[in-house]
């Protein structure tokens, strides 16, 4: 469940208030739910972030936790985070097109 931690209107996802209320229509629908994830605030130290969503995903009985990236994978490691974006590191930044 994609979870919008930082309530950003730019963003996708469920807000917080709301988690558990649709976690339970996803079991009622027998969804097979594993775990959440989130992408910070942009601006923002991510360590907030990530510590709530731990806390938000074991309160939860989740398996897996989708969180971090690139800058801040290893911090998001720190708050048990099971799965990872690190693109630009493999990869490289991303080639801005005008």
């Amino acid at each position: 469940i994609q979870v919008n931690i930082g309530n950003e209107p730019q963003k996708s996802g469920i807000h917080v208030n709301q988690l558990e209320e649709f976690a339970k229509i996803c079991s009622d629908l027998k969804l097979n739910i594993i775990g959440l994830m989130c992408i910070p605030p942009l601006n923002e130290d991510p360590e907030k972030s990530f510590m709530r969503m731990s806390y938000l995903n074991s309160k939860m009985n989740f398996k897996d936790l989708s969180m971090g990236m690139s800058s801040d994978y290893l911090t998001a490691l720190d708050y048990k985070s099971t799965f990872l974006r690190i693109g630009s590191n493999i990869f490289g930044e991303r080639i801005k097109k005008l």
